[in-house]
Parts: structure tokens; C-alpha cells; sequence
């Protein structure tokens, strides 16, 4: 895991995601790829949108101009490799077409101030389309730490291949530990992903509840904070996005989770 992709925009989140971006490929001694979005404008409507959108796209490539200025500058004085890309498209989608060749892209969860861009929107495409690792990080964050990881396993596929493509990621982590909340449905024991992460010389402890009556975000949230972990990772959309999209775990997690979540579906 080398290559970490990283969406930039001028929007209350970039910071945090550079930050993020920035200690993950420092960690993985990796390459950092920047992907410099000028969103198109969601106008729809009258006669004169033709010239609107003309307008308001302008303004956007001239922001996202000086914002390439000010970010290329800092990225000179870090000590990580990197390349870059201007692109015109929507956010979502300029990711997961620049993601071909990424190991794990660097995204916020939700801007928790400011409606626009519709960060956890943002994220759900990426994960549904890019199938790749996302690291979906708070606005807040100032500093990735990757000592204590934080495995919210449900025994399902897709949290088996998160943790799969994570590996290095974990191996970084001074203490792992594998919470479940039983509900009966899982296809995989939390014990046999400690015994797979073993063999990476990686030793989890794993910790079981049985609780049918809380929400899974809520009994993570309980468990990350109980624990003191600095990340979670989870399988992201297990059930399918339908089922989700009606209030399921990822989406409240992408909504409310205090630290950064590592996902992947």
C-alpha cells in the first residue's frame, strides 16, 4: 500500500484532508497523488443557466487556480513524494476515475458547519464506485494517528476485505483490537480474523458484546472511546446501499463518528 490518493478542493474540509493524506503517506513512506477538483456547477433551470453555469464555473477554476498555489507551496516543504492533476467534473466522480491505480484515498466523512459539498454524499459514491480503502477523516482532524486501530467487525465480507486491504496500514498500529456486537448474522468469527492477522505479525485482541437492543454505531462509538482508539475500520455498506440509505450504519457513522474511519465495501 503505496499510493494514496487525495481530493483537493477549496471547501472546509481540505486541511484536515491534507493533514491526513500527508501522515498516512509519511507512514506507509508512500506517494502521494493529488486530484485537484473544479466542481461543475448544479444549476438546472431557465434560459439564461447556459450563462450562469459559464460564470460560475470561471469562478471556480479561478479559486481552485489560487488554491493550487497556496497547496503546491506547502507540499514543496513536506517530506513526502507527490504529483498532481487538475480536473473539471463533479467531486465524486473525479475521484473514482483517478482511482484506478490508488491503494487508499483520502476523503472527509462530512463537514459538520457548512452543507456544501455534501461531504458523506461524496464519500458513499467513492466507497460504492472506487472499491477501494477510503480514509474519511472529521474537519476537525489535525493530526493522523495510527497507534491504536480499532476493528469493528460484523463477520461480514465486506469487513474481511477492508481489514485484507488495510494490512499495512494495521501493521503501523501499536495495539489492534476486534470488537463485535453479535447479532447473529455473521458468516466469519472475530477470533479467525485475529488468527489471519496474526500471521502478518499483527496481534489483536478481540472483544465480543452481545447487545440487540443499542444501534452498531452507537455501541462502536462506545467501544472507541472506551478504548481509546485514534481510528476505526469497517466494512462500509454491507447490506447492500438501499438498506443503508435508510439510516444504516455506515451513513450515521460518515454523519456523526468523532474519529477518522478507515472503510471499505
Amino acid at each position: 500500500m503505496k499510493n494514496v490518493l487525495l481530493l483537493v478542493h477549496d471547501d472546509a474540509g481540505q486541511e484536515a484532508r491534507l493533514q491526513a493524506a500527508l501522515d498516512l503517506t509519511r507512514a506507509l513512506e508512500g506517494h502521494l497523488r493529488c486530484i485537484d477538483v473544479a466542481a461543475l456547477p448544479a444549476i438546472v433551470g431557465d434560459y439564461y443557466s447556459g450563462a450562469a453555469d459559464a460564470m460560475l464555473l470561471a469562478d471556480e477554476r479561478e479559486r481552485e487556480s489560487a488554491n493550487k498555489k497556496t497547496v503546491t507551496a506547502r507540499l514543496e516543504h513536506e517530506d513526502v513524494a507527490w504529483d498532481w492533476a487538475d480536473v473539471t467534473g463533479s467531486l465524486a466522480e473525479s475521484v473514482v476515475d483517478a482511482a484506478a491505480l490508488a491503494d487508499v484515498i483520502v476523503i472527509n466523512r462530512k463537514l459538520d458547519a457548512f452543507p456544501y459539498p455534501d461531504m458523506r454524499d461524496i464519500a458513499s459514491r467513492i466507497l460504492t464506485h472506487a472499491r477501494k480503502p477510503v480514509l474519511a477523516v472529521p474537519d476537525s482532524l489535525e493530526r493522523l494517528a495510527l497507534d491504536r486501530a480499532l476493528i469493528a467487525w460484523d463477520g461480514q465480507a465486506s469487513s474481511a476485505a477492508t481489514m485484507r486491504a488495510c494490512v499495512p496500514i494495521l501493521s503501523l498500529a501499536r495495539e489492534v483490537e476486534i470488537f463485535m456486537a453479535r447479532d447473529g448474522g455473521e458468516r466469519t468469527e472475530p477470533t479467525e480474523a485475529a488468527e489471519y492477522l496474526s500471521r502478518h505479525n499483527i496481534h489483536a485482541s478481540v472483544r465480543i458484546i452481545d447487545d440487540g437492543l443499542h444501534a452498531a454505531d452507537k455501541l462502536i462509538a462506545e467501544e472507541a472511546a472506551r478504548w481509546r482508539a485514534d481510528y476505526v475500520l469497517m466494512g462500509a455498506y454491507s447490506h447492500g446501499r438501499l438498506m443503508e440509505s435508510f439510516g444504516g450504519v455506515t451513513k450515521r457513522m460518515l454523519d456523526k463518528a468523532k474519529l477518522p474511519l478507515l472503510l471499505g465495501h
